[in-house]
């Protein structure tokens, strides 16, 4: 047989690199080197020596063979084994031609398979740079039909075969580890978003105003510049504008401007080359380009030194960034929407912050009124703070809250806003001992170091309780009393003089647990 070794190398190895897809590019392959080496079908395997394995890659021809895993005889671990073993160390691939009626353990792999023994086999043992690879097997029906020919001509395919081979599972592993991410990624956005919920406490009273500017700027990619005090809920309105918005399904990268140290703020921002100075042992993308193709949410922007701020002034206006220690620039797509407690315009007197900067970001500005302006949502934010709390506490049952509790909630300035809110709910549910929550004792006190005063009319009387926690406290007590029963003698229901249906029909609507809720 005649065969132009150059030509044919040439012609195999073009198939062999066509594709990532080790399949197509064994397949395109495998139809070439057939007119020159007889086959009905290809394998490819990585061999595991310590586990006294193989496992399967890729196959052509025939598509049965394709076992994930094929277990090695104990038998035919002899000299021939160790012949393979050998031909692990060289550089070269070297081809074995078996001949399975004179192999021991031979037949026993090819049963695993459902091959019958009246075949013919070829096997090249793959190996790059002194690391064993896998092996690739060649099979034909009918005994010794291989010759050294054959043998030759495939053993010079070994170093195109064994570079696509490792590059095609490296390639499957990043597509692997790639889903894995994603999967990641949808799992824990899925278990905030139960975590946090979606609705905004608040929406269509206190925050009325604010959610209506979020819809009118959501769909935009213009950038928004939230405004307001500390604890007052910016995070959230952030998170509502980047999920009411096209980049939904894109990064939403948080990043607190006053909490990372100047020296290391270039690179947590822009991201750094390997190399770029002492420490940096490996690329590193900065949040910038982590938000691509989303939002970036820069709280706290009031912090930014001087020297970053004009670096986040030219990705505002270039739409690109460099790393630290780079030479080219990246694009970016990216929403910016920035956060602050600090009066800018004050700053921007005083030297501390750059106008034109604040022209860019000041586009669309969101002031959040604090708590102690919106108290209407007080009740709200009680009721879901004390469901949402019982539930990461692992507490048994909801507490109720006592008479006059939100009342005194509702005298309180909260200076912390929101955030001070849900840490003393939090508190009251850690320190719970049975009865309703009151938060008598945990209010925090004024300013002027006194307990506010509990509400009165212009009579000097004390409030009343809302009608609604007068009667969830009502049927609590009625239930009590019969022991958790509702219908028949001696039941909630004729203790408190209703229809059972009325009565729990009510108690649905309160939210008050009973039957095997309780």
């Amino acid at each position: 047989m005649n065969v132009d070794e150059n030509v044919f190398f040439r012609e195999a190895t073009l198939r062999i690199c066509s594709s990532l897809d080790i399949v197509t590019a064994l397949k395109r392959c495998f139809e070439y080197i057939r007119a020159y080496i007889p086959a009905n079908g290809l394998t490819l395997h990585i061999l595991d020596p310590d586990l006294n394995l193989l496992k399967f890659v890729a196959s052509v021809g025939l598509n049965h063979l394709n076992k994930r895993v094929i277990h090695l005889p104990e038998k035919g671990r002899g000299k021939r084994a160790a012949d393979v073993q050998a031909a692990f160390l060289t550089n070269e691939g070297t081809v074995l031609i078996l001949h399975p009626d004179k192999e021991a353990g031979l037949p026993e792999i090819l049963e695993q398979l459902g091959v019958d023994t009246n075949i013919s086999l070829m096997n090249l043992i793959l190996q790059l740079e002194g690391n064993q690879i896998g092996t690739l097997a060649l099979y034909v029906d009918g005994l010794n039909q291989y010759t050294d020919e054959h043998a030759r001509l495939l053993q010079l395919l070994h170093g195109p075969i064994a570079i696509a081979m490792s590059k095609a599972l490296e390639h499957q592993e990043i597509i692997r580890l790639k889903d894995m991410l994603a999967d990641d990624n949808r799992y824990l956005y899925n278990e905030l978003r139960s975590v946090s919920g979606d609705e905004i406490i608040g929406s269509d009273f206190g925050l009325k105003a604010v959610m209506e500017m979020v819809r009118q700027v959501a769909h935009l990619n213009s950038p928004v510049l939230l405004l307001g005090e500390t604890g007052a809920g910016k995070e959230v309105i952030a998170n509502a504008i980047h999920h009411s918005s096209p980049r939904k399904d894109g990064p939403f990268i948080k990043v607190n401007c006053g909490a990372i140290p100047e020296t290391l703020l270039d690179s947590e921002l822009f991201g750094h080359e390997k190399g770029a100075f002492t420490g940096a042992v490996a690329q590193k993308r900065g949040r910038f380009e982590r938000a691509d193709k989303g939002t970036i949410f820069l709280d706290e922007i009031g912090e930014l030194p001087l020297q970053a701020q004009v670096k986040l002034l030219y990705v505002i206006q270039k739409k690109e960034i460099e790393r630290v220690g780079g030479t080219s620039a990246i694009p970016m797509d990216i929403r910016i929407i920035s956060a602050t407690h600090r009066n800018l315009e004050e700053m921007i007197a005083s030297g501390r912050f750059r106008e034109d900067l604040w022209f860019r970001l000041n586009v669309f500005p969101i002031t959040i009124p604090p708590l102690r302006q919106r108290k209407e949502d007080i009740r709200a934010l009680v009721h879901h703070f004390i469901e949402r709390k019982t539930k990461e506490l692992k507490l048994k049952e909801r507490p109720v809250l006592g008479y006059g509790a939100i009342d005194r909630l509702v005298a309180y300035d909260w200076p912390g806003n929101v955030r001070e809110l849900e840490n003393m709910i939090e508190r009251a549910l850690i320190q719970h001992r049975g009865g309703a929550l009151s938060f008598e004792t945990l209010l925090p006190v004024s300013h002027s170091g006194a307990r506010k005063p509990p509400i009165q009319d212009s009579g000097g009387n004390r409030d009343l309780p809302p009608l609604d926690e007068m009667t969830v406290q009502h049927i609590r007590q009625a239930l009590e009393m019969a022991g958790g029963k509702i219908n028949g003698p001696g039941g909630a229901a004729q203790i408190l003089r209703l229809h059972p249906n009325t009565l729990r029909n009510r108690m649905n609507k309160l939210g008050i647990p009973y039957g095997k809720k309780s």
